[in-house]
């Protein structure tokens, strides 16, 4: 089974995925890592990260063990990422890791749950559930200041909701898969509920197709 959860930053779709991984003992891929991962080699190697052909080359060797680098969830890193993630070349390059994860699982497990931005429309248009995580932006605004005042990080919440917005802007406007809903994908809003219920209702929709 492969289960495909988009949406945008902070909807709470990361959560979703490993929980529901857990749950079932299928293998999961935050494919948002694969693209922070190439983020942080560009900024380690010093490569300008306007040259598309550079970029492409380093995503082009990326391997498994770069998804562990320990500056994968600073926030320069995300911003990074979701510039250098609109590149048409680059994104061909990272397309086939991911596929190749959803239906070869590592360690023989059952399934796959990946998330992202465009898994259901790009990544695994053929998967088994589809599911697009949102919610406002000022509740995924505060959540993210939440993450990082818990980190012990300084963060201004005006900030990181204009950094939030301009995110938005461009994943969902770039020509490359652009971040959006598959037409057969299950929307669900989580502004006002639990991680807990949400997993609920998303452990429901499983125990439908396997009915």
């Amino acid at each position: 089974m492969i289960i495909a959860i988009d949406g945008p930053t902070a909807a709470g779709k990361g959560t979703l995925a490993r929980s529901l991984a857990d749950h079932f003992g299928f293998a999961y891929l935050d494919t948002g890592s694969i693209y922070r991962a190439l983020a942080s080699l560009v900024r380690e190697s010093g490569l300008d990260p306007e040259n598309q052909e550079e970029v492409t080359g380093l995503a082009l060797k990326l391997s498994a063990t770069d998804l562990q680098r320990n500056d994968l969830r600073e926030e320069e890193v995300g911003q990074l990422a979701s510039k250098i993630a609109v590149y048409p070349r680059v994104r061909q390059a990272l397309l086939d890791f991911q596929r190749n994860f959803a239906e070869t699982p590592p360690g023989e497990a059952k399934g796959a749950v990946l998330d992202g931005r465009d898994i259901g429309t790009v990544i695994c248009p053929n998967a088994d559930l589809k599911l697009y995580i949102t919610a406002s932006d000022d509740v995924r605004a505060s959540r993210r200041h939440k993450e990082l005042i818990d980190k012990g990080v300084a963060a201004i919440y005006a900030e990181i909701l204009a950094d939030l917005k301009a995110r938005d802007q461009r994943d969902q406007s770039r020509s490359a898969a652009p971040s959006k809903p598959a037409d057969d994908a299950i929307v669900l809003d989580t502004s006002g509920i639990t991680a807990e219920a949400v997993l609920e209702k998303a452990l429901g929709l499983v125990a439908d197709l396997r009915c």
